[in-house]
């Protein structure tokens, strides 16, 4: 007869004994819990940032240099004691521009060179604003010269040469219509990755297009056509923001490549917390800090206010460079991502299953 088996004995109250402290931080890794506690800390942040970046951007919009166009005899005494009053009540300095006539001067202006044109008029002062370059900037520069042309006993004519649309007094309109197709741009994104994980890099990309093509056609209808608030060109605006969706939307997938769940840190932080208080669509960039002024233009954000900006208010002076902008991210974003996913297949939790089997 075969002996029979016997259970191991167990030396008594083991089986009482707690996992060791080693076992417990295994498992709480393991668990839905370790980047539940971190979301919480990152989102507690990031509220704070969100707030901290606007109200550091537009809560006290102070002007730093604000280039002018200057026409006419301003180097008499009188008029150099004007603006130096002029930038006393400014606290900043005027950088100004000299033209030898009027029709140059005002083709700075339509270029965006200069913010105001200030000439020699009668004996006293002209000043022609455009609120379309930045309606923060054209008030100051309007109330700022009013001011010192009554303390001083100078005339003063001011005349705004490129006024806003009347649907949107306070030139905020082309920064809200920025601002839903960059944050669009990107949960649509989220969202493919979530929902749609299995799709093949290129067919994410073409979708990632698609949305971007109806969302900003949805943006261009809604503000035009459904409500009127401002009269867009509608091919154009409508290309930029598609333009804008797409790009931003390339952003979250490339680091969704490189990082995974948390993609979206990076991508709010570009985004949102730098580049729409730097964008210059609610302050104008010679009011904003001059680090956020610099940095603004080369982001998303900024390049989507200023192409969409100049499309609306300036159809004869078009810039290159926001298109540029738009068009480097989406290039490095949708290089690296296919690269990444070409070198990592492993690591593409996106590929349906015949595809990963294949690699």
């Amino acid at each position: 007869m075969s002996a029979p088996d016997l259970e191991p004995v167990t030396p008594h109250g083991e089986h009482a004994r707690p996992p060791a402290r080693g076992d417990r931080w295994a498992a709480f890794k393991a668990s839905p819990y370790l980047p539940a506690v971190v979301l919480m800390f990152i989102i507690a942040a990031a509220a704070g940032l969100f707030a901290g970046s606007y109200t550091y951007a537009m809560a006290n919009p102070t002007p730093r240099n604000i280039p002018a166009a200057a026409v006419g005899d301003l180097d008499t005494a009188r008029a150099k004691l004007f603006l130096g009053r002029l930038e006393d009540v400014l606290d900043t300095s005027l950088v100004l521009h000299e033209y030898a006539t009027e029709a140059e001067a005002r083709t700075a202006l339509e270029e965006q060179k200069v913010f105001a044109i200030l000439r020699s008029e009668n004996g006293g002062v002209g000043l022609d604003i455009a609120s379309a370059s930045g309606a923060s900037v054209a008030q100051l520069l309007a109330e700022s010269t009013l001011k010192v042309g009554e303390a001083a006993h100078v005339q003063v004519k001011v005349t705004d040469v490129k006024p806003l649309q009347r649907g949107d007094p306070r030139g905020l309109a082309l920064f809200y219509i920025s601002l839903a197709a960059v944050i669009i741009g990107f949960l649509g994104a989220i969202q493919l990755s979530v929902h749609a994980k299995a799709l093949p890099p290129l067919d994410r990309m073409a979708f990632t297009a698609a949305y971007a093509l109806l969302g900003g056609f949805a943006i261009t209808a809604v503000v035009d056509w459904l409500l009127s608030s401002v009269k867009l060109p509608f091919l154009q605006s409508w290309m930029i923001l598609s333009f804008t969706m797409f790009t931003t939307g390339m952003v979250f997938t490339m680091f969704n490549a490189l990082m995974g769940r948390w993609a979206m840190i990076p991508t709010w932080g570009l985004m949102v917390l730098l580049g729409n208080p730097s964008s210059g669509g609610a302050v104008s960039w010679p009011l904003l800090p001059s680090v956020l002024g610099f940095i603004g233009r080369w982001l998303p954000p900024g390049a989507s206010v200023n192409a969409q900006h100049a499309a609306v208010y300036y159809h004869g002076h078009q810039r290159v460079f926001p298109y540029l902008v738009l068009a480097g991210w989406s290039l490095v974003s949708c290089t690296v991502f296919l690269l990444w996913c070409h070198r990592h297949p492993e690591g593409r939790d996106h590929m349906p299953e015949h595809a990963a089997a294949a690699t």
